[in-house]
């Protein structure tokens, strides 16, 4: 299968130029025989609004907005299916005239142009909670043809619900093995709390403490028995928001078997098209070690590969630690280590800045090595 990535940096309210933007980036890759296609979440309106009047101009009507007009479009121009996401209004009904409804939603629209689903993020982020409801239907599961059996969730759906929920009820990841899901698809808009200038450095260079923590809160897939490989793509949005920073790091990987396989990855500032084929072998590989000792030293090095990646498919140099710790904490704890993730407490942060997804559970446990395939 044929998986494309629109990784590139919205603008709040900016929406003429962020479809220009996105536009952009598939001139340039211009992509052929794509099966699947998947944009940000909220991808042209931007994400980091502070209320409800603030977003207000850029809400969209369910399914037949600015957002699902450009993937109908792009699905027609490519033949391929669209996931994109956008801010949802429901108008009252006259025959249920109660006030608007307000969602953090994503689109998926099939080669032919027609709308297949229209999924609610369940897990609201803090941001979203200035303006959005929780999606009342739990996340997305459903056949697509073209996909297969398919789970949808939307950034903090990764997460445990309002960071209060155990850390092993991994809600997310037992829903996708509840419903025998074999294609996963994560719109985001995932942040660091790094510095916007600390973190820009190295634009080209994935964050690989952003993309470990993504798969170690898809535990229970990895630790599964599933008779197919189960493809998952984390397509997120790169750039920054006033305050807010965006860790990019887009990626598609297959789980099975225990192993994690990474068949494409972009860098943390790279507005690009990251195009993969799963049925080509994977160029690197994530290890997971359920029974490792955390007494052991840090494995977290990185070998290079001996060839050049396709495009798109850039790997981290050998002097970029993956590490285990979050921004704004200064451990680095080994990542074959078991002991649980660190409590939201006792994570060093401004009281001021909610946490990130990611930094609201420290440790990242289990994941001990990535290896790059020649």
């Amino acid at each position: 299968m044929r998986i494309g990535c629109v990784q590139f940096a919205p603008q709040v309210g900016d929406v003429d130029n962020n479809l220009n933007r996105a536009d952009a980036v598939l001139s340039r890759a211009n992509p052929e025989e794509l099966d699947l296609l998947v944009l940000p979440e909220m991808a042209f309106s931007g994400y980091n609004f502070k209320s409800l009047e603030h977003i207000a101009p850029y809400l969209e009507p369910s399914g037949s907005g600015i957002t699902a007009l450009w993937a109908r479009t792009t699905a027609l121009k490519y033949n391929c299916i669209v996931a994109a996401g956008y801010p949802e209004k429901v108008d009252p009904s006259p025959k249920w005239p109660t006030g608007p409804e307000y969602y953090n939603s994503a689109i998926i629209v099939n080669g032919d142009g027609e709308t297949v689903a229209n999924y609610r993020k369940s897990f609201l982020y803090y941001t979203d909670e200035t303006w959005a409801l929780e999606g009342d239907t739990g996340f997305f599961e459903g056949y697509i043809p073209g996909l297969g059996h398919t789970s949808m969730g939307i950034c903090m759906d990764l997460n445990p619900h309002k960071f209060q929920a155990p850390w092993h009820a991994f809600e997310f990841a037992f829903h996708v093995l509840e419903y025998s899901s074999n294609f996963v698809i994560v719109s985001m808009a995932w942040m660091t709390r790094e510095d916007s200038r600390m973190f820009s450095r190295m634009p080209n260079e994935p964050d690989m403490e952003t993309l470990t923590y993504w798969v170690t809160r898809l535990e229970p897939l990895i630790r599964a028995e599933n008779d197919e490989e189960i493809i998952v793509v984390f397509c997120n949005r790169t750039g920054t928001e006033d305050e807010a920073v965006y860790a990019g790091t887009s990626a598609v990987v297959g789980i099975h078997d225990g192993e994690v396989k990474v068949y494409g990855l972009l860098g943390r500032g790279e507005k690009e098209l990251l195009v993969v084929d799963t049925d080509n072998p994977p160029y690197a590989k994530l290890l997971y070690r359920p029974d490792a000792d955390s007494s052991e030293p840090a494995q977290g090095e990185l070998q290079k590969m001996s060839q050049s990646p396709a495009p798109g498919q850039k790997p981290p140099s050998n002097s970029h630690e993956a590490q285990s710790s979050p921004k704004g904490e200064n451990s680095k704890e080994p990542l074959s280590s078991t002991k649980p993730p660190t409590s939201q407490a006792a994570i060093d942060s401004n009281p001021s800045v909610p946490p990130t997804p990611r930094a609201s559970f420290g440790h990242i446990s289990n994941i001990s090595q990535i290896h790059w395939f020649s």
